[in-house]
């Protein structure tokens, strides 16, 4: 069975018809202040989704997007830890529960708790999860909680942070961090694709290792990033559909869009990470692929495969960013 194509689907389906009655310039007007929180550097001791309007608006534009980099995280960390499945699951700021679908798309048999301090944002996610087949999701706790500093967290398998840090204020970012590392087996937290989403990445993450925990992913190795910070930052993408539901509320023609996106998986438990890792979308030329790499023993490289490495060639061609290099070998 394809549990995560089947739960892609079921989000979609669960998201038709979400904005029936709500006008469209009040969507595109909640839209437009949420981008403003979510691209922005404002910190915030209140939630960011004020009410139905806001969460309708909300889950019908991010909601999407934040599955599908959830999605691409979880997979690094099936890759690196095939035989690992989570018991159960907490979802911090999980909102509407974007990250609990992709979980439930990763894994079955598990059981799955949502925090937010957003009551409206609670309510949809538990009608969106109650519309769906899935029994992970069906079965969900939505619990309403202060996100920060403060948080009380019960041990679980697995800690989900997705596109919450940015909303946080330093300390609480710094306590938030340090509440999942000592609660969890294993804690994905995902950022925005920008300059800033990234140094909140490396923040957690030094706090991650430090807590005891090593990188699974995306990074070949627990070491220091290689990145000189202010030069560049690490970063992935992954291709979301549109929906004519996602074209309404913010307009656009194509049927797609690419969602940048940072992310770290860390844990307690032994895994194998990649030897290297497609740092940047690959560079096909005639003859030849460019690959950026991280790497595990040299750090950032940028390797040229040519036609005269055969198979490897062939695999380089076909290979994407953030994919994992060489490819596993019965690719």
């Amino acid at each position: 069975m394809n549990v995560t194509l089947s739960t892609a689907e079921a989000l979609r389906a669960a998201l038709a018809g979400l904005l029936d009655g709500l006008p469209p310039k009040q969507a595109t007007q909640a839209v437009d202040r949420l981008i403003a929180n979510y691209r922005g550097t404002t910190p915030t001791d209140v939630p960011v989704l004020r009410d139905r309007s806001d969460v309708a608006a909300y889950a019908a534009y991010r909601m999407p997007a934040t599955f599908e980099a959830v999605r691409s995280a979880l997979a690094a960390l099936r890759e690196a830890a095939p035989e690992w499945a989570p018991v159960t699951h907490t979802d911090i700021g999980g909102g509407t529960g974007a990250a609990s679908w992709a979980v439930a798309g990763a894994w079955e048999g598990h059981r799955t708790t949502v925090l937010d301090w957003a009551e409206p944002a609670l309510a949809l996610g538990r009608e969106l999860a109650g519309a769906s087949a899935i029994e992970a999701l069906r079965t969900a706790d939505w619990r309403r909680a202060r996100i920060g500093a403060g948080l009380e967290l019960a041990p679980a398998d697995l800690v989900t942070v997705s596109y919450v840090l940015g909303e946080l204020t330093a300390d609480a970012r710094t306590g938030l961090v340090d509440t999942a590392a000592a609660a969890a087996q294993a804690v994905v937290i995902v950022e925005p694709g920008t300059p800033d989403g990234y140094a909140r990445i490396i923040e957690a993450r030094d706090r991650l290792i430090a807590a005891g925990l090593s990188v699974a992913a995306p990074c070949p190795h627990s070491e220091a990033c290689p990145i000189e910070p202010g030069t560049d930052w690490c970063h992935f993408s992954v291709r979301v559909s549109r929906s004519s539901l996602h074209r309404q509320v913010k307009g656009g023609s194509l049927p797609y869009e690419d969602e940048k996106f940072s992310y770290v998986v860390a844990t307690r438990f032994a895994t194998e990470p990649v030897t290297a890792r497609v740092t940047r979308k690959p560079q096909i030329r005639k003859g030849q692929v460019l690959l950026d790499l991280c790497t595990r023993d040299e750090a950032l490289q940028r390797a040229t495969v040519t036609k005269r490495h055969g198979e490897l060639y062939r695999a380089a061609r076909d290979i994407a960013w953030g994919d994992a290099w060489p490819p596993p070998a019965d690719d």
